[in-house]
């Protein structure tokens, strides 16, 4: 007899076939999810003051494809803000959401800058703001073209907090992603995102 002639050894070889497979598919998804899907770290944060460029925005408009963050990422690259900026602590980038008028629905001033040690020589054109102590979550992105990652990464970060699980309300006085060395290829990045909690 051969295997798929209908004999109890042949449904059990089907059996572990499927069995097999399914085991496949978890395990392949559970991978593919796996930088993203991780519960979220709670740290405490120190205040921190930055420097840089700043808008005001929503995340209606940021949807519509018109939005003004990828211009002002844009701006930031093209004037090369980073080399205007005094008292950089180190090289790594921050874009920090802030002034929230209600909560993920509202407007938000939007900043992209770098840390500083003193924020008392602002260049013109930029903003020095100070992003407040206080606990936050950290989520880290999946590694992928930094377009792609970061939204998921928010999108996220939108899910644990209708499924509270975030570990806490959110503030929505300050919420941040930190551009590090793992996000120097932007086709090869990996972004980490603070959730101010109250």
């Amino acid at each position: 007899m051969t295997p798929s002639d209908g004999s109890p050894r042949s449904a059990h070889l089907r059996l572990l076939g499927v069995a097999f497979l399914y085991l496949v598919c978890v395990l392949a998804l559970k991978h593919a999810s796996a930088d993203i899907s991780m519960e979220p770290r709670i740290i405490e944060q120190p205040e921190f003051s930055i420097i840089g460029i700043q808008i005001r925005t929503a995340n209606a408009k940021e949807m519509t494809g018109q939005g003004a963050i990828p211009k002002q990422w844009s701006k930031f690259y093209k004037e090369r803000v980073a080399d205007k900026i005094p008292h950089k602590v180190d090289s790594r980038i921050y874009a920090v959401y802030t002034n929230y008028a209600s909560d993920y629905n509202g407007e938000y001033d939007f900043i992209i800058g770098m840390k500083v040690s003193s924020a008392s020589d602002v260049p013109a054109g930029m903003v020095a703001k100070k992003v407040p102590s206080g606990k936050f979550a950290v989520i880290t992105s999946a590694k992928g073209p930094v377009e792609k990652v970061v939204p998921q990464a928010w999108q996220h970060v939108y899910s644990l907090d209708n499924g509270h699980q975030l570990g806490g309300a959110r503030a929505y006085r300050a919420d941040f992603e930190l551009y590090d060395q793992r996000s120097q290829n932007p086709q090869d990045a990996q972004v980490d995102l603070y959730i101010g909690l109250r």
